[in-house]
């Protein structure tokens, strides 16, 4: 190994050094970013019967599920020219990712709580990493949409090439809450519960199933305020191109100002309880 390569990975512990050189630190082990992100991806569906094919499944099931209980039962229209299941994926790609993100991220501390113990690298690597098998599914879900928009003829609007935008807060806002829980379920061990009540309550009060503009206007300031919204509503916008410029939406803003705020709470809440982490996990 040479000497430069050495001096990287010379770890020199003095007091404040940790603090000053945890941001360089995120990028000296990068290497570990990305062995932990593919062994989470690889024991995702480890020993299950049909293994990757439940990333196919579950997306097409529930899209199913919400075009039947949204358009035939509740009688709610698409949104433009659309087809009512293309409207649908494209609220569930968002919220897919967002859901899985949080369920993943909130419990990665938890569950490598041997690595945690006995080696020391910035820990907000372990969230980070979980996030990354979250997106894959969101990647092979957004593979089956575009099979779907094939089958029925359905060619998006240049509106796509905004996506990124989306994808980039959706990253922030899941990354941020992921990070505020995982750190609350190390020290209270309850929280794991409370998770996956957050997930069901939140699909009902995001238009996953159903659109925006189904809510009354008297209602639409206040429902807003739940940031995903502003991030589906912007899927939905990208993909199908339909309703106002999702930029002149106050949706689309409260969905940036809180992600961002969200993530910066989160960062210093993390950083002030990392320190302890493993003594009490």
């Amino acid at each position: 190994m040479s000497k430069s390569k050495a001096e990287e990975f010379n770890l020199v512990i003095k007091p404040g050094s940790i603090e000053k050189n945890y941001w360089l630190d995120l990028w000296r082990f990068r290497e570990l970013f990305y062995i932990l992100s593919w062994r989470d991806i690889k024991v995702r569906y480890k020993q299950t019967v049909i293994g990757i094919a439940w990333a196919v499944i579950r997306p097409l099931l529930t899209m199913l599920v919400l075009t039947f209980v949204f358009s035939n039962l509740a009688n709610m229209s698409s949104e433009g020219n659309a087809p009512y299941q293309v409207m649908v994926f494209a609220g569930m790609l968002p919220w897919q990712f967002f859901s899985n993100a949080l369920s993943t991220s909130s419990n990665s501390l938890i569950t490598n709580t041997n690595l945690i113990s006995k080696v020391y690298f910035p820990r907000m690597i372990v969230p980070a990493s979980s996030i990354i098998t979250s997106f894959v599914d969101f990647l092979i879900s957004f593979c089956i949409m575009a099979v779907i928009m094939a089958y029925y003829q359905y060619v998006p609007p240049v509106t796509i090439f905004f996506l990124p935008i989306f994808i980039l807060i959706a990253f922030t806002l899941s990354f941020g809450i992921g990070l505020f829980l995982t750190t609350l379920n190390v020290k209270f061990r309850d929280f794991k519960y409370i998770v996956p009540f957050i997930i069901q309550f939140g699909l009902y009060i995001s238009p996953v199933g159903y659109s925006s503009s189904e809510v009354d206007a008297k209602w639409q300031f206040w429902y807003s305020l739940n940031p995903m919204v502003g991030v589906i509503d912007g899927f939905r916008w990208a993909i199908l191109g339909t309703g106002e410029n999702i930029f002149y939406s106050e949706s689309f803003y409260i969905s940036v100002g809180v992600s961002v705020l969200v993530l910066i709470i989160s960062i210093r809440f993390f950083r002030k309880l990392e320190r302890s982490f493993a003594d009490i996990i």
